[in-house]
């Protein structure tokens, strides 16, 4: 008797089996599973859902004794697991009081309390349910531990009691058995949901970062029509959604999709929705068309994510993906969505941080160039004045050399020059510094020929100004100074080496610390220009001992 029990009970649970796989395919029910945080009209649609399913399983039963063997408590347990106390304990109750109330017998009062208290033990261990690996084997034992204690709520409630427990002798092991099955089958199949729900969002996550790839060339340029419109583009090209939108705080930048033919690029935001993004700076789904708030009658987008992009923690602006089905959207497309939203705001700040620092780059270079120019002019000034009644020839091409020198200087407001450009700029410095100091400097040029290179402005010229104020007019007799640029596979190396004083280990050490050597003034900023350009590894190389000269050597890398 007990074997056929069981025999019959694992049939009916091989029904109930079949219509869960057939379930997991239906795509409301996906969807409802795969959401984060379920609202109570989810819940309660959850609990009429597997309440019905408790009550199909009744049905399913077979008469033994004037009771029922039956898989009941499948519906009611895994509705339970899966939606928490509420839809345990509603569920439990709907097919609870079905069973004492429509199918009733000697046993319906016990088996409708059963039902409902195993909706509730369901509910209780739901959380624990979602930490564990094993869903399956998780809701085998609990299962289990469940239909036991349906067997001895039989025994306390149905009466006789005599009756009860020879009831409970012959249907116990076959209901324990096969309904705890029945429930591990059932979440196995519920689990490949959320199985497959992880494989899609690791699919969605690798798309954003594809998608933030092929943006950041358009983003770094910053936040505007032409970049808006681009970045929509790329996101409609690699999605499935029906158009793609993206707004400031007040228009439309690009809308690219269905309904571009009245969600006009540079109109005003026509959705309230979207205003509500902007003021609130959270995101929102729209579920259905009048949730999206869009004022044209013919509108066919029908749910919608708008998740805000920010600078810092302001608001500017909005990206929405667009559906044309309603409650068509999903866990994954709102992951997407804020993943994407996440990764725009981050190019978007990078792209002003990127421009404040070119500014601060031109700032600098001014702020050199000012130093530069009056410490320059008077004593350029003053060499020419002492040669004009005793070489006035040498003291027109001097002349010439520092007109030359001043318009390269005030035209250097490019990010890059190419390095004969500099150099010439340095030999007009060096042939009036040659003028003043006469025998005492002697500078010579070694550049490979048809060397190709280009770099920052104004680079050289404060190396070699400080080669020959700190280096080779400290010494008595003066000195040489060595200017050597060529070209290696991966880079253009310049060398400014001269035979002067020299530095201490202690001042080459502090050499770019301009609380400590108000000397290196010139030195610190080239040294942060080189490698605020190029990175940290090039930035300036010094080498220098103590009466035998220095050697400050930089790499340019080629492009």
């Amino acid at each position: 008797m007990i074997f056929e029990i069981l025999l019959n009970l694992v049939n009916k649970i091989g029904i109930i089996a079949i219509l869960a796989f057939m379930l997991s395919k239906v795509r409301l029910f996906r969807h409802l599973l795969a959401k984060d945080n379920i609202s109570y009209k989810d819940k309660i649609f959850l609990s009429i859902f597997f309440g019905l399913f408790g009550i199909m399983g009744t049905y399913l039963g077979t008469w033994i004794q004037g009771a029922l063997a039956n898989s009941r408590v499948v519906g009611v347990f895994v509705g339970g697991l899966l939606g928490g106390p509420f839809v345990g304990i509603f569920s439990g109750i709907i097919a609870g009081f079905h069973r004492w109330l429509v199918v009733g017998g000697f046993t319906g009062l016990s088996c409708g309390i059963s039902t409902i208290v195993e909706g509730i033990i369901a509910g209780y261990v739901s959380k624990k349910f979602y930490e564990k690996d094993n869903k399956w084997m998780y809701s085998l034992g609990w299962g289990a531990l469940a239909e036991v204690v349906q067997m001895i709520i039989i025994l306390m409630v149905a009466k006789p009691f005599f009756r009860a427990l020879n009831l409970v002798e012959i249907i116990a092991i076959p209901m324990v058995v096969a309904n705890s099955l029945g429930i591990s089958i059932f979440i196995g199949i519920i689990e490949s949901i959320f199985k497959d729900q992880e494989r899609a969002a690791a699919i969605q996550a690798q798309r954003a970062l594809k998608i933030a790839n092929r943006t950041l060339q358009y983003l770094r340029k910053g936040f505007n029509v032409n970049t808006a419109y681009e970045t929509a583009q790329i996101i409609y090209g690699m999605t499935d959604v029906k158009a793609v939108s993206i707004t400031d705080k007040e228009k439309i930048l690009a809308h690219i999709g269905i309904g571009e033919d009245h969600h006009v690029i540079g109109d005003d935001i026509k959705t309230g929705l979207t205003k509500e993004v902007i003021k609130t700076g959270n995101y929102k789904v729209a579920y259905y068309s009048n949730d999206i708030g869009c004022d044209y009658k013919g509108c066919e987008l029908k749910s919608a994510i708008i998740v805000p992009l920010k600078e810092g923690k302001k608001t500017i602006g909005t990206l929405k993906l667009y559906k044309t089905t309603e409650n068509s959207i999903t866990q994954i497309d709102l992951e997407l969505a804020l993943g994407l939203a996440s990764l725009f705001s981050t190019q978007i700040e990078l792209s002003k941080l990127e421009y404040q620092a070119k500014l601060l780059a031109k700032s600098e270079l001014k702020a050199l160039q000012a130093q530069i120019n009056p410490h320059f002019l008077f004593n350029a000034i003053n060499t020419i004045v002492s040669f004009i009644r005793t070489k006035p020839d040498k003291a027109r091409e001097l002349l010439i050399h520092l007109g030359s020198y001043f318009r390269k200087n005030l035209q250097q407001t490019e990010d890059e020059v190419d390095l004969l450009k500099e150099i010439d700029h340095v030999k007009s410095y060096v042939e009036i510094e040659q003028a003043r100091f006469g025998d005492q400097l002697n500078v010579s040029f070694n550049v490979d020929e048809n060397i190709r290179c280009y770099l920052p402005p104004l680079i050289l010229q404060p190396i070699v100004e400080n080669a020959i104020k700190h280096g080779i007019m400290e010494k008595i007799d003066g000195g040489n100074i060595e200017i050597t640029a060529k070209e290696t596979s991966e880079n253009t190396l310049l060398i400014v080496k001269d035979d002067g004083i020299g530095m201490s280990k202690e001042t080459l050490n502090n050499i770019f610390n301009e609380n400590k050597n108000s000397n290196s003034v010139g030195l610190t900023n080239v040294n942060n220009r080189l490698k605020n350009k190029y990175g940290e590894d090039y930035g300036l190389n010094i080498k220098s001992e103590v009466d035998k000269g220095t050697e400050v050597y930089m790499k340019i890398p080629k492009e």
